[in-house]
């Protein structure tokens, strides 16, 4: 189920920054006391509680037709569009200001909830002067200190009582979701359109064409999917803004619910940072992966040309070495046809179960070809291994000393228990564990 998002807004220096690093837990934004300092987006976890959201801190948002401040402006405008709920932000000491009013006529549009916090209300003696807030017609104000960390457990109880009730639909067991990230004009919509064989999804040469996460059933080779598309966020008017800001949330939000994602790769222009962070949150989450290189149609190809491109994907993404490589072109669907079996078997995979007897036999065998090592004087004993969770597979070796087990040996085993049972396309945990 995907997480509840909150954007923190308010006009330059009211301390939206400082009050997104106290939900986050770390200081992640600059702060500084001049205006303007946050001009992106950043987005991060948050928690309060039992309940799990992400956060995006704004730029302040000021009305003029200075370049820097009219982005910064749609930054924020963008960001109350992804949000849930909106905690809109003011500075106790200054009172309401023309810039405050400017952004409630911003926030009465979005028709979203709205927290109304005034920060740097610093002491008990001070609270008596947030009664003027009421006139914003966001109901009761919270007095908050960011600098303290005060009044902050009455606001996020708000906050979350705002939360929508998110029901994703319950698949059969057997239905494979996943979602296809990427930077924007990787051709993300043009690849589910060339999968349904149907026009179910806009595609534009323009980046950004899609506004929303959209769920897509598919029925294929007797199998049912769910597609969730990413492409990045339909441009509104005259808003130009980095692009590839605003598809990380986007991106988080489907990786959440997904079995499998397609991290899609543009032949033409190559490999990108862009590219390595994006797959890099689906590693970080667990998911199985495949990288789909697209638009394979507009490169001049020989028989080298595909193992070539291949070691460089490899070069590139060193911590996916498990996730098969699919070449393809979504507009003239050459090699289409590889991409579903390979997500089954990814798929497959994930939720793959090893017995412990079959396994600890693996690990035994592994141990008489590569010895443990021994750290001043001391060798590891590996007693027994068994898996204990799927999604993705992970295991627990049980050891003398935990401390015993160096990164490159716990490698080893990896690599070891891939060569016995496949998990091509899926991460895999392994925690040493000491045996009580």
């Amino acid at each position: 189920m995907r997480k509840s998002v909150v954007a923190i807004v308010g006009r330059p220096n009211v301390g939206k920054s400082t009050i997104f690093n106290r939900l986050v837990g770390e200081r992640i934004s600059i702060v500084e006391d001049t205006p303007g300092v946050t001009r992106d987006r950043v987005y991060a976890e948050a928690e309060w509680l039992t309940t799990t959201f992400n956060v995006i801190d704004t730029g302040g948002i000021e009305m003029s037709d200075e370049p820097l401040l009219v982005q910064m402006r749609q930054q924020a405008e963008i960001a109350i569009d992804e949000a849930d709920v909106i905690i809109f932000l003011l500075n106790g000491r200054e009172g309401i200001t023309a810039a405050d009013e400017e952004v409630a006529k911003i926030l009465y549009k979005s028709n979203k909830p709205v927290a109304l916090a005034v920060n740097k209300i610093d002491n008990p003696g001070m609270r008596d002067e947030i009664y003027e807030y009421y006139a914003l017609g966001f109901g009761e104000p919270y007095p908050i200190s960011g600098a303290h960390g005060l009044g902050l457990g009455d606001l996020l109880d708000a906050v979350v009582g705002y939360f929508p009730e998110i029901h994703d639909p319950e698949p059969d067991d057997d239905t494979i979701y996943f979602s296809v990230i990427g930077r924007p004009n990787v051709g993300k919509s043009s690849l589910v359109n060339a999968m349904l064989n149907e026009e179910r999804v806009i595609v534009s040469e323009q980046e950004g064409t899609t506004r929303d996460a959209v769920d897509t059933y598919l029925h294929k080779d007797d199998q049912d999917f769910v597609i969730i598309d990413t492409a990045g966020m339909r441009k509104r008017g005259k808003v130009y803004e980095a692009t590839e800001k605003y598809s990380v949330l986007r991106a988080l939000k489907a990786i959440e619910r997904s079995d499998v994602v397609l991290v899609l790769i543009d032949a033409e222009t190559g490999i990108r940072e862009q590219d390595k962070k994006i797959a890099g949150y689906a590693h970080e989450a667990g998911r199985s992966i495949i990288i789909v290189v697209n638009k394979w149609d507009t490169v001049e190809t020989d028989e080298k040309t595909m193992k070539e491109f291949e070691q460089k994907v490899r070069a590139g993404f060193q911590y996916l070495d498990y996730a098969p490589i699919v070449f393809l072109s979504a507009k003239t669907r050459k090699r289409l046809h590889t991409l579903i079996p390979a997500i089954k078997t990814a798929s497959e995979n994930h939720t793959k179960r090893v017995p412990t007897n079959v396994l600890n036999d693996v690990i035994m065998d592994a141990l008489a070809v590569n010895p443990t090592p021994s750290v001043k004087g001391k060798r590891l004993k590996v007693l027994y291994t068994t898996q204990v969770a799927v999604k993705p597979p992970s295991f627990v070796v049980f050891v003398n000393d935990p401390d015993l087990m160096h990164f490159s040996y716990k490698r080893f085993l990896e690599n070891r228990i891939r060569d016995a049972f496949g998990f091509v396309g899926t991460p895999i945990n392994i925690f040493a564990r000491k045996r009580q």
